[in-house]
């Protein structure tokens, strides 16, 4: 095979230690390091002193990170990280050593295919982001867990209020904690909409909780009012790092389905220069939102959706869910559609995708979206029945003519 690299460094990366294998025209030199950062200092001197120019490792968990740290300041390397799944050797005899040397020649002869790794800035921005949203799923399962205990304690507070976690619910959880079990007393805390169900609430609050359930209830909501205080925190930390980027959150935000945070997330994980993805199927199928291949003997066989970036494909999917919930809209029309035939999951996937397709075309043409309306796809069934109508009728031998022009 052709010879690509001349000088190169293939590293088979582990949690206490990397091995690394140096190949050049006239030798092959194998070594072992640490991975603490004076460790990594002495693996990059020893990189550069054999005058390397590509190196390569794989993506393993989150143990690269400290390696591409260094080598990303070096301008004289080019570093890949490489998926796993590309460079999996052939099955026998495996060690570390005969790792590091096949990744090494695989990069020699020009076989592997670099991930996209953003820069530090991105890189730090998707940090702030993924930690967000880990605080908000956060909250939402310790929420579930207070409605538990409440449904224990024999108390129906869900059952009348949309939200326990309102002001008015907290209010009455707070008086609960305190030791309150009056049900009139703690229903007249209730505000505004809520107090029109005085009379359902005041049945919903009659229970039986004991002091384990209000201990419970106290760490609990404590818990989640510390959640709200560094969710909060992260928001302005992250709006302040997006204010350059204000007018591509706008635009998608525009998009059916995506909020604010949700635009903000995406920008985080895409980046706002699309360059990189020469067409919106290639974004589609880095962020694991198109469907894999599947061909054997000339035969297409059904193929799951292709592994991707977990946090922009999970994103997208609430934004379907959420999109398709919305009134006169394309993408409702068109999962409706789509559910008949291929049920409620693939349809919200296919949504999410349309989703992703919409803000590539958003962010790269500059364009607000424009909604095509619910009954789009009405309206386009019936020009086509037109036109397959006069075709019929034309080779038939009538001529067809427009009643304005016969008049």
């Amino acid at each position: 095979m052709q010879i690509i690299s001349k000088y190169v460094c293939g590293m088979d990366v582990h949690k206490k230690s990397i091995t690394a294998c140096i190949l050049t025209p006239k030798s092959k030199e194998v070594r072992t390091f640490g991975t603490m950062t004076d460790d990594l200092l002495l693996l990059v001197d020893w990189i550069q002193s054999n005058k390397c120019t590509h190196v390569a490792m794989e993506s393993t968990g989150v143990y690269w990170k400290p390696i591409y740290n260094l080598l990303e300041l070096e301008p004289s390397l080019q570093t890949y990280v490489v998926n796993a799944q590309h460079i999996k050797q052939v099955p026998g005899r495996k060690t570390d050593v005969k790792d590091a040397e096949w990744i090494a020649d695989l990069l020699k002869h020009g076989l592997l295919k670099p991930s996209f790794i953003p820069d530090r800035e991105q890189r730090e921005l998707r940090e702030l982001v993924r930690y967000r949203r880990s605080l908000i799923d956060e909250r939402a399962r310790e929420a579930n867990r207070i409605q538990k205990v409440l449904e224990g304690a024999n108390i129906k507070l869900s059952s009348v209020a949309t939200d326990i976690l309102g002001v008015s619910g907290r209010l009455m959880l707070r008086q609960l904690i305190k030791g309150e079990t009056n049900p009139s007393l703690l229903a007249e805390l209730a505000k505004k909409q809520l107090r029109k169900k005085m009379d359902l609430l005041e049945r919903s609050l009659k229970g039986l909780i004991g002091p384990h359930q209000k201990f419970l209830l106290k760490g609990q909501l404590d818990h989640i009012e510390y959640l709200e205080k560094q969710i909060e925190m992260l928001d302005l930390e992250i709006k302040e790092r997006l204010k350059e980027y204000k007018d591509e959150i706008e635009l998608l935000d525009s998009i059916p389905g995506i909020a604010i945070q949700t635009a903000q997330h995406i920008i985080a994980e895409i980046g706002p220069d699309l360059s990189r993805f020469p067409s919106a199927a290639h974004l589609a199928a880095w962020a694991g939102m198109a469907p894999g291949q599947n061909e054997s003997a000339g035969k297409k066989k059904t193929a799951r959706t292709r592994d991707g970036n977990k946090y922009l494909r999970s994103a997208l999917i609430e934004s379907a869910s959420s999109a398709t919930r919305k009134k006169d809209c394309y993408l409702a029309a068109k999962y409706q559609r789509l559910k008949r035939r291929r049920g409620t999951n693939k349809a919200k996937v296919a949504i999410a995708h349309q989703i992703l397709v919409i803000a590539y075309h958003l962010l790269t043409r500059k364009e607000s979206y424009k909604e095509l309306g619910s009954n789009y796809y009405s309206e386009k069934a019936l020009e086509v029945k037109k036109k397959k109508a006069i075709k019929h009728l034309t080779n038939l031998g009538y001529e067809i003519r427009h009643p304005l022009q016969s008049a």
